[in-house]
């Protein structure tokens, strides 16, 4: 069911925003990180409607941090600490799941966010699939800008590697039994199971 879902990808996405409050909190003037608020799921079997959710309700100013299509140029986004903050927490869990996954919708009160979606590749990431397409990380990693949240992560500029890809790609494609090979390995890398926090770091 959409409910079932819906807490399944909103608690997952607060799974990694509490690894990511891990990093960031220690950092010197970072400050307070935003939060993805617990949903819970309750059963009503008398109920016609037998699923329903309950979670803390966030009085307050709701704003919208990220935009599902990403192209909406939303002024809190960019302007406030709490937006900038949602920009660079979508940008660490695109670094941090190889570009696999990344949390979309992040909205809410201040530093409380809730309702927030999940756009995976199309096999998913790690057994979970999301709730949003794919297209949003195509989309994110063309207009994300990176901001000094980012910088104090030490995440990686999302348009440096994206040219060096391209880049790589087009002189691969010359040499025809590489690029064979090439494509061959990608999606059994893709089904190894990867341990959440990559290598490189």
């Amino acid at each position: 069911s959409v409910v079932i879902q819906e807490c399944h990808v909103q608690n997952t996405a607060r799974e990694y925003a509490k690894l990511y409050a891990a990093e960031a909190e220690p950092l010197e003037g970072f400050g307070e990180v935003p939060e993805i608020i617990p949903i819970f799921l309750i059963h009503r079997p008398a109920n016609n409607i037998p699923y329903a959710t309950v979670e803390e309700e966030l009085v307050g100013e709701f704003v919208k941090y990220s935009v599902k299509d990403g192209k909406e140029v939303n002024f809190l986004r960019r302007d406030s600490e709490a937006g900038q903050k949602c920009c660079t927490f979508q940008h660490w869990v695109y670094e941090k799941t190889n570009g696999n996954l990344l949390v979309t919708d992040l909205q809410g009160v201040g530093m409380k966010l809730t309702d927030v979606g999940i756009a995976t590749l199309a096999k998913g990431y790690k057994g979970f699939k999301g709730n949003c397409s794919f297209s949003f990380i195509e989309q994110f990693r063309a207009l994300h800008q990176c901001n000094e949240y980012c910088e104090m992560l030490g995440l990686k500029s999302l348009r440096t590697t994206h040219q060096k890809q391209r880049k790589a790609t087009s002189t691969k494609s010359k040499n025809l039994p590489n690029s064979s090979t090439v494509k061959k390995m990608v999606p059994k890398k893709a089904r190894d199971p990867r341990d959440f926090v990559s290598s490189e770091h």
